[in-house]
């Protein structure tokens, strides 16, 4: 869980509850005590007022409750366009992803404004993706995070199969399909892999460390300097 994610979380936790320890919410968002500790003395200092003590518990100020997001409507079409893209072009689980976050976006809006969401025309239809265009998008998605080294059969657009191990550092959209950043071992190089190009795919329990030279950043660099 990302940092942001989880201070999110304890708010919510303190929220419902008259009193909340930091075991409860360690055990509840699986870290830490020190690590609740630290991240409930970083909210207070951002100014969400949290009350209490180690050792006896925290609650929230009564009152307290975030302000309603104020979104104008161009922010609104812009966020539902960009979702529905997902949606179409994210596979099943990102697209859900996409789906559950518009609803999200919806139930924070003010009450009178969540018709936006519906007057918003903007669309990506589905019927004339590739098939296949985002197959193993979860996968590279997981080893991404993880930092886990990828094996996969590919075929280049000459049609020559090779067999790689890489280090996936990026996803790219490019309009119609998905591309991977890396490092690939086999060639001891920065690659572009697209994934409608791979044939098969499975992600190793090994992981890969940043390394100077290997890192996002260094094929960013690669990138840009080239002629």
């Amino acid at each position: 869980m990302r940092r942001a994610d989880r201070l999110f979380q304890i708010v919510q936790h303190l929220r419902g509850r008259r009193l909340t320890t930091a075991r409860q919410l360690a055990g509840w968002l699986h870290v830490s005590e020190r690590t609740v500790y630290r991240d409930i003395r970083d909210l207070s200092i951002s100014g969400v007022p949290v009350e209490g003590e180690a050792g006896v518990g925290y609650r929230l100020r009564p009152g307290f409750d975030f302000p309603p997001i104020m979104l104008t409507m161009g922010e609104v079409e812009a966020l539902v366009a960009g979702a529905r893209m997902v949606e179409t072009w994210g596979g099943t689980a990102l697209g859900g992803h996409a789906r559950s976050a518009i609803a999200k976006i919806a139930l924070a809006l003010p009450a009178a404004r969540r018709e936006e969401i519906e007057r918003a025309k903007l669309f990506a239809p589905g019927f004339l993706v590739p098939k296949g265009a985002a197959a193993g998008l979860e996968t590279v998605r997981q080893a991404i995070f993880e930092r886990r080294k990828l094996h996969i059969e590919y075929v280049d657009g000459d049609g020559r199969a090779s067999t790689r191990t890489i280090d996936p550092l990026a996803l790219n959209f490019w309009g119609t399909t998905w591309s991977i950043a890396a490092w690939c071992e086999s060639r001891g190089d920065f690659r572009v892999f697209r994934l409608d190009r791979i044939r098969s795919l499975r992600m190793g329990d090994e992981k890969f460390e940043e390394v100077a030279g290997r890192t996002l950043e260094d094929f960013l660099k690669s990138v840009t300097s080239s002629p």
